[in-house]
């Protein structure tokens, strides 16, 4: 619940808080004290008309807008041109500004609109070449059908840019209008394609991984950072698919077939490429950290749930279908919930469908249409490698040949200041994003490299290969899902799903579900055993991908015997059992168990699922660790009666997180602390938290015998969104042997001037338990029975342009919160902290709902935020309390419950 007198959430030097500009931040602070131009007209100046009638010279018909107590729009138009018309206009009325600042975004252009402290962000952009790909696909790849369908929602859009000036549209234009002559440019179809980019960007598997692991090499042993990143547990977390195989007679995956122990794929290892170049990959970390996250920190936390129930089990008698994607907190949410009606489906007119979409981007993302339902959850596949590039000046080597790079020059436009021109290079693999950073340009030059190096040369660089950085068909992907009738006509949508990969479930009014692994998703190479988990050498052709898993060869099911499906990131298919390997970085399926095992529990005996069981499930938010941990912490003798009162809140816990309860309070704390004891303090500096200092012995064999292994004092340098150990589930792995293991060497640590060293398990779980009690007391007081779990795990909504480090008063202005929340890292009721960085919440749930197959009226939703994107309308954040407690939404689709809930209604005339 909402939370204003709590403690504050730590100070963080959060991505999202990059998009801020001093400039914009001061003239919004003097635009405050500008009396009468601040005044209500001002604010209010930019709402949306939402009654009455609105001439449109583009539409061919008059549409209707039926918005409902929460202004949720339900769009009713003669014609598909219509419907997308309308669509533009109806979300440029609620979220342009939103939408102006992403494809400012993902083209590389926010200097133009903030200055220049973000021309370092741009030129990566830039070298990424998001809008530049977006073209490609709209001039040669997308359907004309779809370009239709971009070209209309283009035009709604511009119509109601038409005529209207900046501060007509939001009151953020207004502060920009202080500080620079901002004009804002008509919609283009390529704008809302680059979208799609940016969300397969942040979904894009596991390049952090990648990054973390070679970084790893300068502190710790191959058999250490393989204790850190263990296989995945498929005797306790069950697949996705937990049967079928490749027939190898049709070459397709036969979801009724037996799968037998056979290739996995490749084995782990990256050769010697990857060892030595951890300044490079520091500074490409940090160049991550500067983009915008609007989707959330990458990385294990980042998912989704979604699972589908057979009525067989339902007390409908008809699928039930729950979908709750995990994504960054951002205000206004980056969902918009909406209807998009035909008013009489036909060959001509085919859409009926409601759901979830992007602000900038026609059609349905997530939802249903009056024959089938889906949901998406992140597959999670790796589909981006990293190589390390022998470079010269005359281009980059391949197999002992000299190949010339791909070269482009771009200019980045910036207001208040001169322009920067920059070129970009490019190997065969991708983008050189070693040449945006001062510290990789002489990349290599430094670094001890192993016996697969070439001679060293003027250096190496840093190139991205990434499936998303080729035209592909994912637009044409969305319409299609929005239309689909069938599991074959579904299917057949998914196969141009190419990027980003994501799991995808079913569920149809016949009473079938399904589920598909679409995606683009690489083959590498066996011969040398390479598996993607860490950089490749780039000279070397056989490390190269060998072209892409046919999409008949991907995992799915139809009606499995189990009567329901769950995907929640772990593993889709045993890798012993599947010829090509997806990905070794998969969640590690402490969400998908808990939910197979509560809807196990629940039809046991003949049971039925309702669709409060549903709700009920999404929001269980009980900790798995906490199942192996608590009941050695309870054994262990403390002497310290302080510590001693805060180990008690631990007795008789159910290890559910509740927002008031002290226990899970305590427990997280611990948790918190027994990592950074255990691994936290033995990373390197370029994995720990900014300014979080240590003093380490760091050994150097080229200095005076008297200096080497002396102690110095060390400080972190990751953004405490990424900084590592998070605490997610793949530390649950990490740990759980090593719970075992009392002697283990993790268990060491050289203790300090206030505390001794510890040699076993429970000596470093007694450290931990102490220092979380003084932590907690400076955090919440020294009286044990006034701490909660809510109080340290705060939500606070962020405009996403002003961020968080501005003057209070702004923030006062446009953000929202903090809420007290329940749930956890890994938990069902996701709500992600990053245990190296504190207790913040850092992603959420973004939206939950609950699909009543057939019975579409009965189905339930809610957002994270509210529909209006202007901060100071009734509907930026008028979900959130109810989000907050679990509770949804009823969701009307049929035109009966639509009128019954219908509140406004507009008439756009041609």
């Amino acid at each position: 619940m909402p939370s204003n007198t709590t403690a504050p959430p730590a100070k963080k030097k959060g991505r999202r808080a990059r998009l801020i500009v001093l400039a914009l931040v001061l003239a919004l602070v003097a635009g405050v004290g500008c009396g009468a131009y601040w005044g209500v007209s001002t604010v209010r100046g930019s709402f949306p008309q939402t009654t009455g009638t609105i001439r449109i010279d583009a539409l061919s018909a008059p549409v209707e807008v039926k918005r409902d107590a929460h202004g949720v729009p339900q769009i009713y138009a003669d014609t598909e041109a219509d419907l997308f018309r309308a669509q533009g206009y109806v979300q440029a009325q609620d979220r342009f500004y939103e939408m102006d600042v992403r494809r400012h975004m993902t083209a590389g252009r926010l200097s133009e609109m903030f200055g220049k402290s973000q021309v370092d962000t741009d030129a990566f952009l830039r070298t990424l070449g998001w809008r530049r790909v977006a073209q490609q696909e709209y001039d040669k790849v997308l359907s004309a059908e779809t370009k239709k369908n971009l070209q209309a929602y283009a035009e709604g859009v511009n119509a109601y840019l038409k005529g209207r000036d900046p501060s007509d549209i939001s009151v953020e234009y207004a502060a920009l209008a202080f500080s620079n002559d901002y004009t804002i440019e008509p919609w283009t179809p390529v704008d809302s394609v680059a979208w799609l980019k940016a969300m397969a960007w942040d979904l894009r598997g596991n390049m952090q991984d990648e990054i973390d692991r070679s970084l790893m090499t300068s502190r710790l042993t191959p058999a250490q950072i393989k204790d850190l990143y263990p296989g995945y547990p498929y005797e306790l977390h069950q697949p996705i698919v937990d049967k079928g195989a490749v027939d190898k007679t049709t070459g397709k995956f036969d979801p009724k077939a037996d799968a037998k122990d056979g290739d996995d794929g490749g084995t782990t290892g990256g050769g010697d490429a990857a060892q030595g170049i951890q300044s490079q990959l520091a500074a490409l970390s940090e160049s991550l950290d500067d983009i915008p996250a609007l989707l959330g920190p990458n990385g294990n936390g980042i998912g989704s749930n979604s699972w589908v129930v057979s009525g067989k089990y339902t007390t409908s008698g008809k699928p039930l279908l729950a979908n709750d994607p995990h994504l960054a907190p951002m205000l206004p949410s980056l969902w918009y919930q909406m209807g998009l009606h035909c008013r009489s489906v036909s060959a001509t007119c085919r859409y009926d469908v409601a759901g979830y979409t992007f602000s900038g981007t026609p059609g349905v993302i997530i939802g249903h249409n009056d024959s089938i339902a889906w949901g998406l959850t992140n597959l999670g596949a790796d589909v981006t490698d990293l190589y390390l590039e022998k470079i010269g000046t005359q281009g980059y080597v391949v197999d002992g040949k000299v190949k010339p790079f791909t070269t482009r020059d771009e200019v980045i436009k910036v207001t208040g200041g001169p322009n920067r021109p920059i070129t970009i290079r490019s190997t065969e693999h991708g983008p050189l994003l070693s040449d945006r950073s001062s510290e990789l340009e002489k990349v290599g030059q430094k670094a001890p490299v192993g016996n697969a190096a070439p001679d060293r040369g003027t250096g190496y660089g840093v190139s991205l290969r990434w499936t998303a950085l080729q035209p592909g068909k994912s637009m044409d992907a969305v319409f299609a899902l929005n239309r689909a009738k069938d599991f074959t006509s579904f299917r057949a949508a998914a196969k141009d799903f190419e990027v980003p990969s994501q799991n995808l479930i079913y569920a149809d009014t016949e009473g079938n579900i399904g589920y598909q692994a679409p995606g683009k998703i690489p083959v590498r190479t066996k011969a040398k055993g390479y598996d993607g988990t860490l950089p490749a050498p780039g000279w070397d052709s056989s490390y190269d991908w060998k072209g892409y898993i046919p999409f008949d060869e991907l995992p799915y099911e139809y009606n499995p015997d189990r009567g329901y499906i769950v995907t929640a990131n772990q593993a889709v298919v045993d890798e012993k059992k599947y010829p090509y390997l997806l990905t070794r970085d998969w969640g590690y399926g402490s969400r998908s168990q808990r939910i197979n095992d509560l809807i196990e529990s629940k039809t046991k005996d003949g049971g039925k699922i309702s669709p409060d069981d549903m709700r009920t499930m999404q929001m269980d938010n009980r900790s798995e660790i906490a199942t192996l941990l608590n009941p050695l912490l309870l054994k262990i003798d403390i002497a310290d009666p302080q510590v001693r009162e805060a180990q008690k809140l631990l007795e008789g816990w159910d290890y559910t997180q509740e927002p008031d309860s002290a226990a899970a309070a305590y427990f997280n704390a611990v948790w918190r602390n027994v990592l950074k004891l255990a691994f936290g303090d033995k990373l390197p500096k370029e994995l720990r938290v900014d300014g979080e200092c240590i003093t380490v012995r760091v050994v150097d064999t080229t200095a005076p015998v008297d200096e080497q292994n002396k102690p110095v004092r060390e400080c972190g340098e990751r953004d405490p969104d990424s900084a590592q150990p998070d605490g997610g589930d793949r530390w649950y792995e990490v740990v759980r042997p090593l719970l075992k293991q009392e002697k283990n060497a993790w268990w060491k640590t050289p203790g300090d001037r206030l505390n001794a060293p510890t040699e076993t398990r429970d000596q470093l779980l007694a450290q931990a338990m102490k220092d979380a009690r003084w932590e907690l007391t400076a955090k919440l007081g020294k009286d044990v029975s006034t701490w909660s779990w809510g109080r340290l795990h705060q939500l606070t909504l962020t405009n996403q342009t002003l961020g968080t480090a501005g003057p209070g008063v702004v923030q006062s202005l446009l953000n929202r919160g903090p809420w007290n929340l329940g749930g956890g890292e890994a938990a069902v009721d996701a709500t992600g902290w990053n245990a190296a960085g504190g207790y913040e919440v850092i992603w959420v749930p973004s939206m939950r709902m609950v699909v009543n197959v057939g019975d579409w009226d009965r189905s339930r939703w809610i957002n994270l935020s509210g529909a209006s994107g202007h901060a100071f309308h009734s509907h930026y954040t008028d979900q959130t309390d109810m989000w907050a407690k679990g509770e949804l939404l009823d969701w009307p689709y049929g035109k009966a419950a639509v009128e019954a809930t219908t509140r406004d209604t507009l008439t756009l005339q041609p």
